[in-house]
Formats: C-alpha cells, structure tokens, sequence
C-alpha cells in the first residue's frame, strides 16, 4: 500500500494548491463566502472609482499609460509608467511630450512636439516626431493627413516611474501569465480570513 503513494507528492506539488483552495472553499459557511465575494468586489470598484476620480482631476482619458516601444530613448524607455493631464485651456507647444490617438490604430502613441502651426483664428496643429526616430510621424498619422489636432490628444507626460510597467509589458505578452496573476490574486482575496 506504501508503494502506491510514491507518486503523492509529485502530484501534490502541483495539485495540492488547487486541493488546498477547494477544501477551504468547502469550509467557508455561505456567510464566509458571500463576505469574501463582497470584500473582493468592493476591491474592484474601489480600483474603479480611483480610475474615474483620476480621469476627472487630470482631464484625460488615460491619465497613466506604459511606454511600449523604444522610439522616445532616451527619455523614456520601454516599461515607464507615464503620468498625464489633458487640460484643453494649456496650449501645446514645441518640445512637449504627448500622447496621441490616430484613427484606425487602437494603441496610442508618445512621441515628442516637433512643430506648432497656429492659425489667427486659435486652431493649432502640430506634427510629433520619436526622439529615437530618424524621421518625423506623418507615416504613422491617418492616409492624407499631416497634422494632429487638440482632438488627437490623450494628454501630456507630466511626470514618470521608470520601467514600473515592465508588468503591464509581460501581461500582454504572455497571456496565460496575466490570467494566473488574476487567479492567484482572486483566490487570496476570497480566501482570505480576518484575524
């Protein structure tokens, strides 16, 4: 009988978490579980409301994004969490970073002010440019067009925390990663138990 249980611990190194969670699950009373469930979702709207409580106080649509690509070194690198605001009354000038959207690309883009072209009557447009980049962003901009507006912008960098969104880069890159991450991180929050 002991030589069948040879094989315990290699499935228990993989398979006793999981048992482990099913059996504290199947302890938890159904007033346990529902606290946990509660507790879990008021995480998640709190991570909400800050979400949308940011967006108000800096104006902009994502008021932090990650740095994907190398094309602004060496200012920023790929993995820098970027701090934005988005208030339509500053002007855009020369030399500022922004972030922009272009129609028909889902992932906005920062890159660096290059030019300004005001027109008496307040209208400005401006063309970006990579600072990493040899030419300017006319090729990356809609068919035709070889401006961006106001209405193309995002916001603007106002602060940063170098390589922080390392984890965000990782996430998309190996999907099965992200969703162990949630799991794990769901699993704690319903498992967890108040001293």
């Amino acid at each position: 009988a002991r030589g069948a249980g040879g094989a315990g611990p290699e499935r228990g190194s993989r398979g006793g978490a999981a048992m482990d969670l099913f059996g504290d699950l199947r302890r938890m009373n159904k007033r346990q579980l529902y606290y946990q469930v509660l507790n879990f979702a008021m995480i998640v709207s709190s991570a909400l409301m800050i979400w949308k409580g940011l967006i108000v106080v800096t104006g902009s649509e994502s008021p932090i994004v990650v740095v994907l690509s190398g094309s602004m070194e060496p200012a920023f690198h790929r993995g820098d969490l970027l701090f934005l605001t988005n208030f339509h009354d500053d002007p855009i000038r020369a030399g500022e970073i922004v972030v922009f959207k272009v129609e028909g690309r889902d992932i906005p883009i920062v890159h660096r002010v290059i030019k300004v072209h005001e027109k008496g009557n307040g209208n400005i447009k401006f063309l970006t440019k990579g600072d990493n980049n040899e030419v300017d962003d006319r090729g990356l901009y809609k068919e035709g067009q070889n401006w961006l507006e106001k209405k193309d912008v995002v916001g603007r960098a106002r602060g940063f925390l170098p390589y922080v969104g390392m984890v965000t880069i990782i996430m998309n890159d190996y999907p099965k990663f992200k969703y162990a991450l949630l799991a794990v991180m769901g699993a704690y929050v319903l498992l967890k138990r108040e001293s």
